[in-house]
């Protein structure tokens, strides 16, 4: 989108500096008493383990936690490496890619407004989704796949408009390699980068125009004039390919039976059905309504209080993304924006996929790539609507004043009395 309300134009030095500033900024957040509680919440009981192995003189034959790829393990092991065998080394990691997921939602945003204003307030929301909040501050899978999808998601937006965007797209490939690395879901945006290219080569090779053509149009006959078949292939699916293969190396070695063989592995636990059911489990059309919430963390410190950590996102965030969900996919239908397209397509790119496995087992936090695409939904509607700055940072401050008062059953370290819980739980499904 060309025509922000910033008229300025966009210095890359300016724009690095702010991004940065954003980085530290939500990073010091994701910071706070990180320690707290001391003992392993929810699936940190599977991963840390798996951590632990890899820093062993030399690995056992039998690996934990084989049904997921190796490099989120890894960074939790270089996390343990470096601050030690406890709380805080078990999260310091992922509170660094919670930060870069933030900072990518700001880089998305310059793609799409080509303003500072309304990127700086996507990365605003996006930190105050309390679902990142919560998810940046556990040792888990989820929080590095994410951070390396949104870096490739904001590489290839940058580099969708671009005459020559090779560079951009391989720095894509890259983080989407890494991304799928980390957890397989991963595939779901890279997947949906691969099937944008796609149906924009298929339209040029049918010599489709609009009878109207805009500037701002998402797809045009002149596109990318200088990026032939064997570039995109190189860019979006042999980096990626080789970044991924080259994490299992440390385990498996050249071999590539064994590297094979640990696919199958995952391949055959993604589509299991045998699994049990779980208290918290919740199914893929709930999801953006926020119908069951997953308890991380639920301990009574004495017979008024508890410590709390449940993953939910924020209601004021969240609720009204579904609405800017709308004006995006309406604009994209009515108007062929570029940013309405690219928002739309990322969003139920990585939503939609989950309807289609066969896994029974499924959680709110799989919706967590979603649910921060729609921190940039808000400000196009915004836009779109052509509503005073203020508005959209009163928002932000609306979104903030959620997010703090979700705080006491977000961060195990607030004191939380028994009364103020009760009058958090707004449904009877959150409990």
């Amino acid at each position: 989108m060309d025509d922000g309300p910033d008229p300025r134009p966009l210095s890359a030095w300016h724009s690095t500096l702010i991004a940065l500033f954003i980085f530290i900024a939500a990073h010091a957040t994701l910071l706070v008493r990180l320690a707290t509680p001391e003992k392993f919440v929810f699936d940190e009981m599977h991963y840390v383990p798996a951590a632990r192995q890899m820093l062993l003189p030399a690995l056992p034959s039998s690996q934990l936690n084989p049904m997921h790829p190796p490099l989120g393990k890894q960074l939790i092991a270089l996390s343990i490496r470096s601050f030690g065998d406890n709380a805080f080394g078990w999260r310091y990691a992922s509170t660094v890619f919670g930060a870069l997921a933030v900072a990518a939602i700001y880089l998305c945003g310059l793609a799409l407004f080509a303003a500072q204003g309304p990127a700086i307030a996507a990365a605003g929301i996006a930190l105050l989704n309390q679902m990142l909040f919560v998810q940046a501050r556990v040792a888990m899978l989820d929080v590095f796949a994410l951070g390396f999808s949104l870096l490739a998601i904001a590489a290839f937006m940058h580099g969708f408009r671009r005459q020559r965007p090779q560079l951009l797209f391989a720095m894509a490939g890259v983080c989407f390699g890494l991304a799928a690395a980390c957890k397989w879901s991963s595939v779901f945006p890279w997947a949906t980068a691969l099937g944008i290219v796609g149906i924009i080569r298929m339209l040029q090779h049918w010599q489709t125009s609009f009878a109207d053509p805009e500037e701002d149009d998402w797809y045009s006959p002149e596109l990318w004039p200088e990026l032939p078949a064997a570039q995109i292939l190189l860019c979006l699916g042999v980096v990626p390919v080789v970044c991924y293969v080259a994490t299992f190396v440390p385990l498996e070695g050249w071999s590539l039976t064994a590297i094979a063989e640990a696919q199958r592995r995952i391949f055959a636990d993604s589509i299991t059905t045998s699994i049990a059911g779980h208290t918290y489990m919740s199914a893929w059309p709930n999801w953006p309504f926020l119908v069951r919430p997953v308890w991380f963390l639920f301990d009574k410190t004495d017979d008024q209080h508890i410590a709390a950590v449940v993953l939910l996102g924020n209601p004021v965030v969240l609720w009204p993304g579904l609405l800017a969900l709308l004006v995006c996919v309406h604009d994209f239908i009515a108007t062929r924006r570029r940013a309405a397209f690219l928002i739309s397509a990322f969003y139920f790119g990585c939503y939609l996929p989950w309807a289609l496995l066969p896994r029974a087992l499924s959680f709110l936090y799989y919706y967590l790539p979603s649910a921060m695409l729609l921190s940039l939904a808000l400000p196009y509607a915004w836009l779109q609507w052509r509503l005073p700055c203020w508005a959209l940072w009163a928002f932000v401050a609306v979104a903030a004043a959620g997010f703090v008062a979700m705080l006491p059953i977000s961060a195990a370290f607030v004191g939380t009395s028994m009364a103020t819980f009760s009058r958090l739980m707004l449904f009877q499904s959150w409990i």
